[in-house]
């Protein structure tokens, strides 16, 4: 089941600029390794899930996985090969909007070679650029 709020204030809203670098949400913190996001852009509901279930089938149960992001922007789209001005179209599907810098994914509890293959299997299913980043140890 793709995520998706529970309730919105408003069922449609406007596409939006993605500007600018992250400034929050972009440090490993909750695992030992994270997946980091290099270039801005919309991540639907059903791709971060295709990820998940990629890293999980991976982890087989090893580490924890955490899921950084989550799809608050509804997508429309009018029906293809219909005239302009019956106005905006219906919601086709949700999405995250994730800028430059946004950690994505972590994964904790397992070694650094185990981590990078299970973000690798992830990053070919994700539609932006992404890297493989450790903890900052202070």
């Amino acid at each position: 089941m793709a995520l998706m709020p529970k309730r919105v204030k408003h069922r449609k809203s406007q596409r939006g600029r993605i500007k600018g670098n992250a400034t929050r949400g972009n440090r490993v913190v909750f695992g030992d390794f994270g997946l980091q996001v290099m270039q801005g852009g919309w991540i639907s509901a059903q791709t971060i899930e295709a990820g998940r279930i990629a890293a999980q089938q991976y982890l087989r149960n090893e580490g924890r996985l955490y899921v950084r992001m989550f799809p608050h922007k509804p997508v429309t789209s009018i029906p293809l090969e219909t005239r302009m001005g019956k106005g905006k179209g219906e919601p086709e599907y949700w999405a995250a909007v994730v800028k430059p810098g946004n950690v994505i994914f972590e994964i904790g509890g397992v070694t650094e070679a185990a981590a990078r293959m299970c973000f690798g299997r992830l990053a070919h299913k994700m539609p932006v650029k992404v890297r493989f980043l450790k903890r900052r140890t202070v």
